[in-house]
């Protein structure tokens, strides 16, 4: 089979054609009203970075909507780090190269708001003081300035159904999580003790603890 790869940005304008004027210039290098509200309302994010040899990492970071986002200023946000598996990718990314890009979701909006800017690490500040949840005090937030920021439309949303639940099957064709660990991760418990650890009531124990 013989493919047609496209090698430069006039091919791309060419198959896809030109924004229009409103898409071209709807970025914006700070914050608006609008956009601390939505990032109040905000309980979802993904993360994307990419390391020097520009690896990529897109990372989901969750939180009580009011709490994902800590906005220091109209160019500067911070994200905290809760308790995960310690892989720290996204991380080790922000460390080589600042460059990061974010999509903050509201449920059951279609549109999504997206920044993008350079990230740094920071273990101590005041503000982490504001960024308590369930007690906790994050060890480490990301700090990021805003370069752009603007609305991404919901076409991708209404295609996917995503927010349908008459379209839901979460285990339809895809083995629970309590399998997955066992078969795919080779997580040396047997599936009844994953399934034990991973009931919803016994994970949310360690959300937000060390």
């Amino acid at each position: 089979m013989t493919w047609t790869e496209i090698g430069t940005a006039a091919e791309l304008a060419a198959l896809l054609g030109e924004p229009t004027r409103r898409a071209r210039e709807k970025t914006r290098p700070a914050l608006l009203d609008v956009d601390r509200a939505w990032l109040a309302a905000s309980p979802f994010c993904v993360l994307a970075t990419a390391s020097a040899a520009g690896e990529c990492d897109a990372s989901p970071k969750g939180d009580p909507a009011g709490s994902l986002v800590h906005v220091l200023d109209d160019r500067t946000i911070a994200l905290a780090e809760r308790p995960g598996n310690r892989r720290a990718d996204g991380y080790r990314n922000i460390l080589e190269n600042p460059h990061v890009g974010l999509t903050f979701l509201i449920p059951g909006r279609g549109d999504t708001l997206r920044i993008n800017g350079r990230a740094r690490l920071v273990s101590e500040a005041p503000f982490l003081d504001e960024m308590v949840v369930a007690g906790h005090r994050p060890v480490l937030a990301a700090v990021i300035a805003i370069e752009e920021i603007f609305f991404h439309c919901g076409k991708a949303f209404l295609r996917s159904d995503l927010w349908q639940p008459e379209t839901w099957d979460p285990e339809g064709l895809v083995p629970r999580r309590a399998v997955l660990a066992a078969e795919v991760e080779r997580a040396g418990q047997s599936v009844a003790e994953l399934d034990e650890y991973y009931r919803p009531e016994n994970y949310r124990k360690g959300l937000y603890a060390q």
